[in-house]
């Protein structure tokens, strides 16, 4: 007996044979013609680039733009010899477009000739900056603020057939990512699928699984809102875009690398409410809060923070210069890049070669500012010329990548700078780390552990002065948390330690000794260490002990 022939499949199976090889010509012919090749059905298209080019226009030429970073378009072209496609080109010209032309299919061009029927009913944007509606934050808020929410609201979206259908899962991850608290969003490609993570609390946390075809899409989508190109692949990108909220507007600066499965895209958070905290809420104890606040309304001199990147360093720094910013002081900053913007307060950024931390530091001199900040120290250039600056009626803030505060003086003499000018030009040498706090509402009391008293004790024993010891040494606090995704902490605190510079000090570095023996040189000044800081944090309940021995290394 004969089986019934299915047409239907194999008209299916046809048909996408026709488009791959539509396609693979459209490819061949890029190479042909020396211009990118582009599939339009894995990149998501700009409404507002789309609205550039008349519909009319746009089909009598066989190009269309599908994305617009200021005054940069990209432009689809489906045939270069096309005559109006000539006078397309130099029309835009003449609007000031730098247009870059990529060859894609007849079925990619009426991808986007079919967007122009969605523009009557969709609202323009600014280029790099995109909307998260409050209806939406507010419904993940409302729920419970849990990845659980977040995963279905993603599901929804991802099944969803519609034309906006990328620009509505963004949204969705953004609101949940502000929802969670999260400072970073991770996409990690894998072998069949993309991984999503979140950091919160400063803890990465895998929170979905996106299809290699949707992240593709993704992946186009944030490269058009950062500004960065889109048909690189093979090396690192920098971008960053804005994102226009209710309650004020967050800047996003995100990192593109190339990995085995595409590119891996790191997006953090900048929130501009995390530097309007307070120095005196970031968690610096009474003591060296109080020196502190004599060390930076010094007319010269020199503050260095230290500590890995994301240990909260920028934030420390930038709630110094709000502090002592006042209309009669003038404060230059240079930052790669400038993160958060600060009202009264110059700021400049890094560019490539053309204007380094180096060069320009000895352009900010000659401005004749009163403060200056350098975002960080990297080489020998800079530290010298932030030495001078510090030796010469300025008053420096910088940043360095050491482990501790006395280990700021043998990073230092490595990049080439003199000990000997040390005791002239810093001032203060800090270092600090971020450990996540308890939730109050999750955490219960327990008593300490033999071995644990005796850690502890081992860490307060080099303090000089005893006084800030806690009187009650039998109890610390851990978390409970309330269920599966919950952790029992909620939100961040910083551990700090300083080195003030003195005469002896400043003598016993001339010889530019090891950071151990600068440590226990320094002990007499009688500051807490990260490790005494953390510890007493624990014993107030303020975290737990094991958070503070996965921060800083105490002994045993």
């Amino acid at each position: 007996m004969d089986l019934p022939f299915d047409t239907k499949k194999t008209d299916t199976r046809l048909a996408d044979a026709r488009e791959r090889e539509e396609e693979d010509v459209a490819e061949i012919l890029s190479q042909k013609y020396g211009m990118p090749y582009m599939d339009l059905s894995l990149t998501e298209i700009d409404s507002d680039a789309l609205r550039i080019i008349k519909e009319a226009q746009a089909r009598t030429a066989e190009a269309a733009a599908f994305a617009s970073i200021s005054k940069v378009l990209s432009l689809a072209v489906h045939n270069p010899n096309n005559p109006a496609l000539a006078a397309l080109l130099e029309e835009l010209q003449s609007r000031g477009f730098t247009v870059n032309q990529f060859l894609v299919s007849e079925k990619s061009l009426e991808k986007a000739f079919a967007r122009y029927s969605e523009l009557s009913t969709s609202s323009a944007s600014k280029a790099g900056v995109v909307s998260v509606i409050d209806e939406t934050l507010s419904k993940l808020i409302e729920k419970g603020a849990t990845r659980r929410e977040l995963i279905q609201e993603l599901n929804a979206a991802v099944a969803e057939k519609s034309t906006n259908r990328i620009t509505r899962i963004f949204e969705i991850l953004l609101a949940g990512a502000f929802a969670l608290r999260a400072s970073d969003i991770h996409f990690e490609p894998q072998e069949e699928s993309t991984l999503l993570r979140l950091r919160v609390d400063g803890v990465l946390t895998d929170t979905y699984h996106f299809d290699p075809a949707t992240y593709h899409q993704i992946n186009s989508r944030i490269k058009l809102l950062s500004g960065v190109k889109l048909n690189i692949t093979d090396r690192a990108q920098d971008g960053r875009f804005s994102i226009t909220r209710a309650v004020g507007d967050v800047e996003m600066r995100v990192s593109f690398i190339p990995g085995n499965y595409g590119e891996s895209i790191v997006m953090r958070i900048l929130d501009p409410e995390a530097t309007k905290v307070s120095y005196k809420e970031l968690g610096i104890h009474p003591k060296l809060l109080a020196r502190l606040e004599t060390e930076i309304r010094r007319s010269n001199g020199m503050l260095l923070t230290t500590g890995p990147t994301g240990s909260g360093k920028t934030t420390t720094l930038y709630s110094f210069l709000r502090e002592i910013h006042k209309p009669e002081i003038k404060i230059i900053t240079i930052e790669d890049p400038i993160e958060y913007h600060l009202d009264g307060i110059v700021q400049t950024q890094v560019e490539g070669t053309k204007y380094t931390f180096a060069e320009g530091l000895r352009s900010i001199v000659r401005q004749d500012p009163d403060i200056i900040m350098v975002g960080e120290i990297r080489d020998g250039e800079t530290a010298d010329i932030a030495i001078q600056a510090a030796l010469t009626g300025h008053f420096v803030f910088s940043t360095l990548h050491t482990n501790d505060a006395a280990g700021t003086f043998p990073r230092l003499a490595d990049l080439g700078v003199d000990p000997k000018s040390f005791g002239s030009a810093i001032t203060v040498a800090m270092a600090q780390r971020l450990l996540r706090k308890l939730d109050p509402d999750k955490r219960k009391e327990r008593p300490l552990t033999d071995e644990e008293k005796a850690t502890i004790a081992k860490v307060f024993e080099p303090l000089t002065d005893k006084s800030l010891i806690p009187e009650k040494i039998e109890t610390v606090w851990e978390p409970v948390p309330s269920g599966d995704e919950d952790t029992g902490y909620k939100g961040r605190v910083g551990l700090y330690e300083a080195i003030f510079m003195d005469d002896e000090l400043a003598r016993f570095l001339r010889d530019n000794p090891p950071a151990n023996e600068i440590a226990r040189f320094t002990s007499k000044q009688g500051y807490l260490t990260m490790a005494q800081d953390g510890v007493i944090k624990a014993l107030a309940g303020l975290t737990s002990l094991s958070e503070v021995m996965a921060t800083v290394d105490l002994p045993r």
